[in-house]
Formats: C-alpha cells, sequence, structure tokens
C-alpha cells in the first residue's frame, strides 16, 4: 500500500447502528496514530455481493461481518481459514492486493482469548464443558473448545434439532441434551457457556438451574448488556471464576485490526472502558 493511500474498514451487517466496533476501532486507531477509517455499512441482503465487490474499489482494505451476512461472506471468499471453513460462517474479510477475498472467523479465537484474559488458570481437558445455545455464536465457540482440547462437549439449546445439526457437524465429542434437563448436564462440567441471548437487556432471563454446578467451573457469558449477567451472578454465588462477554467482543477485533491497519492491537482496561462508556 503507498504512503498516500489512507486504509478504510468497516462493519457491514443490517441493522448495523447498534455495533460498537467502530468505536473499538476507532480507539485502536487513535492509541497507535494509525491515520485510517472504520465506519458502520448497513446494506441489506439483496445488495450485499455487490457491496462487497465495490468496497475494494473504494479504498477498503477489509470489513467484519455482522447478522444476517455471516454465511454469504463465506461464499463470496476466494480463500477461506481452516476455522472459518469448520464453522460455517465468516465475520471477518480481508480484500488482498492480488484482489482476492480473504474470509476468516474470529468468533472462536475471541471466545478463547477472553477466557485465558478472565481466567489464566483455566484448564480445558480439566473436564466436560456444557454450551447453552447452539447458533452462530455456539457453533464458534464449540469448534474451539473442541480445538483446545475439552474432552467433551455437553449441548443444550431450547429446539433440539439445532443443537443435533451440530453434534452431525462436530461428531462423537458432542453430547446433546433436551432444554428441560440442562440442569442435569451442569453436574461434573468444567467449563460452562452461554451463548443464548437470555439475560441480555430486553430479553428473557436465564433460568435453567445451576445448582449443581461445580465450585472449580470456569463459566463465561457472551452477553455483555449487561456486563454481569443473572447467569454470571449465579456461577459466582458458586463461587466459580466467572468471565464476562465484553472481552470476547475485544478480542475478535484484534485479527481483523492488525490485518487491515498494521499493528496488533492490545486489548485492555482502556478499550473496555471506551466500550463501556459508549
Amino acid at each position: 500500500m503507498s504512503e498516500s493511500k489512507i486504509p478504510l474498514a468497516g462493519v457491514i451487517g443490517y441493522p448495523v447502528a447498534h455495533t460498537k466496533s467502530p468505536r473499538i476501532h476507532g480507539a485502536w486507531l487513535r492509541r497507535y496514530g494509525i491515520t485510517g477509517h472504520y465506519v458502520p455499512l448497513e446494506v441489506r441482503h439483496d445488495d450485499f455481493a455487490e457491496a462487497i465487490r465495490t468496497l475494494p474499489k473504494l479504498g477498503f482494505v477489509g470489513v467484519n461481518v455482522t447478522i444476517p451476512h455471516k454465511v454469504r461472506a463465506l461464499d463470496l471468499a476466494d480463500v477461506v481459514s481452516d476455522r472459518a471453513a469448520v464453522i460455517g460462517a465468516a465475520n471477518t474479510l480481508t480484500f488482498r492486493a492480488d484482489g482476492k477475498i480473504y474470509a476468516d472467523n474470529t468468533d472462536g479465537y475471541g471466545f478463547l482469548k477472553n477466557l485465558e484474559q478472565g481466567a489464566p488458570d483455566w484448564q480445558p481437558k480439566a473436564g466436560p464443558a456444557l454450551v447453552f445455545g447452539a447458533g452462530g455464536a455456539a457453533r464458534a465457540i464449540v469448534a474451539a473448545l473442541i480445538d483446545a482440547g475439552v474432552p467433551e462437549v455437553r449441548l443444550a439449546n431450547r429446539t433440539r434439532a439445532r443443537a443435533e445439526a451440530l453434534k452431525a457437524e462436530f461428531g462423537a465429542k458432542i453430547q446433546v441434551y433436551d432444554w428441560v434437563q440442562a440442569k442435569i448436564a451442569v453436574d461434573g462440567a468444567m467449563t460452562v457457556v452461554n451463548t443464548t441471548s437470555l439475560g441480555m437487556n430486553g430479553q428473557p432471563e436465564f433460568r435453567v438451574s445451576l445448582d449443581a454446578l461445580s465450585h472449580r467451573a470456569t463459566v463465561s457469558d457472551i452477553v455483555y448488556t449487561p456486563l454481569r449477567t443473572g447467569f454470571l451472578t449465579a456461577a459466582a454465588n458458586h463461587n466459580c471464576k466467572t468471565v464476562d462477554g465484553l472481552g470476547m467482543l475485544l478480542h475478535q477485533a484484534v485479527p481483523g485490526f492488525e490485518r487491515w491497519f498494521g499493528r496488533r492491537p492490545e486489548v485492555d482496561a482502556e478499550i473496555r472502558n471506551v466500550v463501556l462508556n459508549s
């Protein structure tokens, strides 16, 4: 890239006004004194392919991709990372100098980095993991947990068929539990993750009993509004190590920023405060 060319990046979705990504990337650009811009791009489903082909011509070096375009983004890519292929969706596109589009999925990476930062003593091989939910985030997290060496993933979803679909893809390490029996799956789980919207501001509370939770378990919620969910409060009452969801949002942004702007940003208290105060 020539010195005179200002790199552009952004987040593309529909809707997209709620996203915190421009604040995150904007803060990093200012911190490191990088001349560049990161903007929200609201694009409808029918216009997505045309937009992706046009953006490199406008000076964009890449984009994050959010709902509802993550699967379509993978289909449009010329080169796909192994983790994006396994998950079946992409959240990070890089427009390469050779004209090819590189697709990656950094959700699982962000989840693991958040656990490592928030619970440094976490041991994935210590015992089974329990994942609540079977949506896009769950797919990324299940793939990351298996890759990290978790011996078994217990999966509980309000619609069993979606959980069974993940088991069909990820294989024998997945054990599916009906939602009404989810409290049974808590017993013996050493890593417990809520990937559903339950407990988020404006959503119903998470009501599965955590009475059987071991005090040695590490518990994480990908919800970050509120930062301290009822799910995490219940886990803390069992003296478990808890990790909130904000770090996953921050860490998943790191690989894209590094590719697009040439600097690996640090996830620290300052950047957390940028999001919390926005």
